[in-house]
């Protein structure tokens, strides 16, 4: 199967990255390499491409089709996860860079590889594990192995499904009688979980639950908040960072976070002078997110939930 996903919002992540010929910049998810080949393309001599992912299988398509770019910039692919990119700069003694990429969601192809057992819409085993051969506790293993306690906290917090209470109960139940063995097993006990009338919505019945697993095998979140902890660690001056984010728990902490390295101070509300004494470091750039335009959307519906935020670090 061909490793396809189409690069969200590509025209307004490269504006808003503000790509220097001799630039050096980071795609923390390279996936099918859609935005790291534009930016390799952008680059001239002196420029620099580190492209991260911890999928073995993206990491190999990046190389062979970033090696076919027309550019006179260096690229370095790497696996790893994003949340080690600071680890990776400087283990290739690269420093700070000019800008980092980061499209947090899961790709269309892990989506609709049934080997990958991350899509409610094709049957396979349920693993959703981004980085296939990481020695982590899989979707499978969380469905089978967790106690009720644990699925409901990751259903209701992960997925925000509002009948995760409902649905835990039903997988601890039917397991009692076996392990469920395919995601099309799993779609069926969450949608014998429900009520009726939820099934009938426009939204699959088990796409929150789903989201919730993924992001748990993943630790998702986590990942997240390591990354922008060592921004400093990452960014030039004058450096950006553009991620794209697809639900409303990670576009918080993006959100939350850019805030905060934009305005650190924690003095009371009505103080009259700043005691703290702590500086901006950060300066937002896309004061409400960028969504893509209705005619992407139109040519790749995966978009539609897409938010794309940028901070300049000063």
């Amino acid at each position: 199967m061909e490793f396809i996903h189409k690069p969200i919002m590509l025209h307004e992540c490269m504006e808003l990255l503000n790509i220097k010929k001799d630039g050096i910049y980071v795609d923390g998810t390279v996936g099918g390499a859609g935005h790291s080949s534009s930016i390799l393309s952008m680059l001239g001599k002196g420029g620099r491409l580190i492209a991260i992912d911890r999928d073995s299988e993206a990491v190999e398509t990046a190389k062979e089709r970033l090696a076919k770019v027309e550019t006179q910039g260096e690229f370095t692919v790497v696996k790893a996860r994003y949340s080690q990119t600071a680890d990776v700069l400087q283990r290739l003694g690269v420093g700070k860079v000019n800008g980092i990429l980061l499209d947090i969601g899961v790709s269309s192809y892990q989506l609709d590889n049934p080997d990958r057992g991350f899509g409610y819409m094709t049957e396979g085993k349920p693993d959703m594990r981004m980085g296939a051969d990481e020695p982590i506790r899989t979707a499978y293993d969380i469905i089978n192995e967790a106690d009720q306690t644990e699925l409901e906290r990751i259903i209701r917090d992960y997925g925000e499904e509002r009948y995760w209470k409902r649905i835990a109960q039903k997988i601890v139940s039917e397991r009692k009688k076996g392990k469920i063995e395919t995601t099309k097993e799993l779609v069926r006990i969450i949608s014998e979980a429900i009520p009726a009338e939820a099934r009938r919505e426009k939204q699959h019945p088990a796409k929150r639950t789903f989201q919730g697993l993924r992001i748990a095998v993943n630790r998702e979140l986590e990942e997240l908040e390591s990354l922008l902890n060592r921004l400093d660690e990452i960014l030039l001056p004058r450096g950006r960072a553009a991620i794209i984010t697809f639900h409303s728990l990670e576009d918080r902490i993006v959100k939350t976070k850019f805030k905060e390295f934009e305005n650190p101070c924690t003095c009371p509300p009505g103080f009259p002078k700043c005691i703290c004494g702590k500086k901006a470091v950060g300066r937002i750039v896309t004061k409400k997110p960028v969504t893509p335009s209705e005619e992407e959307i139109k040519t790749n519906p995966r978009a539609r939930s897409a938010k794309l935020r940028v901070l300049e670090w000063i």
